[in-house]
C-alpha cells in the first residue's frame, strides 16, 4: 500500500491504483431527458460563469497528460455536442505530448453533422447511448422523438472513422428489459459493439430500486436466447465492461456489472466536472475544486498537487452494498459519464 500521494507524479491512491483515464465532462445540460437521469422539465443548470471555459478545460487535461500520467481522455456530458468550443477543445487535446487516446460518450443527435470534423480534429472514437430500437418506446424513455437522430449519428460516427463505434445501453424492468438480443444483432449487423450497463443509483430524482434493477446475469440469459457467448481470452486489464465473443467471435458484447459485479479494485479513473471539481469516483459525495484553484492564480505544479491529493483521499470502492451507502447529490448528467 501506498505511504505517500503522488511521489512520482502519478494519480495514486492508498490502495495503489494509478489513474490513467480521465473523464471530463463538457456541459450539465442535455437535449433529452431519459427517464432513469432526469425529471421531464430539466434541472437546474449550471450557470455560465460556474463552467469552465474552453481554455480552462483545455490546462487541466493539459496538466492531467503531462504532469499526472494519463493517457485516455473522454469527454462526456450531459451531452458534450452542445458545447460550442468541442471541436478546437478536442483539437488542443489531440495536440498534446504525448498524445492521449480521445473519445467521447454522446447520445448521437447530431453527431452526423459533426462527426467528420471531430474525427479531423483528433477524436479517436466514440460511445453512443442507445436503450431501445421502437421509436415508441424510445420516446418514453427520453421524452424526445429522436430515435432517427441517434441512428443516423451511430451511421454518420462509422462513416467517419470514429472507431470502434459502441453502443451503451441500459435495461430497465417492465421498460425495455426484453431488447437485449435486438440490441446485439443490430450492434453485430451494423459492425458496432455494444455494452449493457447496470442501472446505477445516479438519477437526479433519487428513485433507484436495486430490487427491480436488471442485473448483469439476467442481461446474459437474455442474450444467451438468441447467440452463444464464450468468456473473451483478452485481458480485460481496467475497463469497465466484462466481454464476451458472439458466436465465436470477432464480434464481442460487454457488460458493465457496476452494482453486482463491481471492479472497484481495478478503477483507474479521475473525473472532472464541468464546474471543475475532481471527482475520485463516480459515487463519491467529495469534490476537489481545481477551477477555483486556476482562477486565484494557481500554477500548474500546484493544480497537480491539489489533483494527487484527491486522488489520493479515494475510497476502496462505490459501497452500494453498504448500509450507509448515500447517492451522490449530483446526478450522472452533471458528474459526467
Amino acid at each position: 500500500m501506498s505511504v505517500t500521494p503522488g511521489a512520482d507524479g502519478v494519480l495514486v491512491d492508498r490502495y495503489d491504483r494509478v489513474a490513467r483515464d480521465l473523464r471530463v465532462s463538457l456541459t450539465d445540460k442535455c437535449n433529452l431527458r431519459c427517464t432513469y437521469c432526469m425529471p421531464a422539465e430539466g434541472l437546474p443548470w449550471l450557470a455560465g460563469p460556474e463552467l469552465l471555459t474552453d481554455e480552462e478545460v483545455v490546462r487541466l487535461v493539459r496538466v492531467a497528460v503531462e504532469r499526472l500520467g494519463v493517457t485516455e481522455v473522454r469527454f462526456t456530458g450531459g451531452e458534450p455536442l452542445i458545447r460550442p468550443g468541442l471541436v478546437g477543445i478536442v483539437t488542443a487535446v489531440a495536440a498534446l505530448t504525448p498524445r492521449p487516446r480521445v473519445s467521447l460518450t454522446t447520445n448521437g443527435i447530431g453527431l452526423d453533422r459533426l462527426a467528420p470534423a471531430l474525427r479531423a480534429a483528433g477524436l479517436d472514437r466514440v460511445n453512443v447511448s442507445l436503450d431501445t430500437l421502437d421509436p415508441g418506446r424510445f420516446l418514453r424513455l427520453t421524452r424526445r422523438p429522436r430515435l432517427d437522430a441517434v441512428l443516423a449519428g451511430l451511421a454518420g460516427a462509422a462513416a467517419a472513422g470514429l472507431s470502434p463505434v459502441k453502443i451503451n445501453s441500459v435495461l430497465m424492468r417492465g421498460v425495455n428489459e426484453d431488447e437485449a438480443p435486438a440490441l446485439l444483432r443490430f450492434a453485430v449487423d451494423h459492425d458496432y459493439q455494444l455494452r449493457i450497463i447496470e442501472q446505477m443509483p445516479l438519477d437526479a430524482q433519487h428513485g433507484w430500486d436495486r430490487d427491480t434493477m436488471v442485473t448483469a446475469e439476467e442481461i446474459l440469459t437474455s442474450l444467451r436466447t438468441a447467440f452463444d457467448l464464450s468468456p473473451d481470452p483478452t485481458e480485460r486489464g481496467a475497463a469497465p465492461a466484462e466481454t464476451w465473443l458472439v458466436d465465436g467471435g470477432p464480434a464481442r458484447v460487454g457488460v458493465i456489472a457496476s452494482v453486482t459485479r463491481p471492479f472497484c479494485g481495478d478503477c483507474d479513473r479521475t473525473r472532472l466536472t464541468a464546474d471543475g471539481q475532481v471527482r475520485a469516483c463516480l459515487f463519491a459525495t467529495e469534490e476537489s475544486d481545481l477551477r477555483a484553484a486556476l482562477r486565484a492564480g494557481a500554477d500548474d505544479d500546484e493544480v497537480a498537487r491539489r489533483w494527487r491529493t484527491a486522488m489520493w483521499g479515494k475510497r476502496a470502492g462505490h459501497g452500494i452494498d453498504d448500509p450507509t451507502f448515500l447517492q451522490p447529490t449530483r446526478p450522472m448528467s452533471a458528474i459526467g459519464g
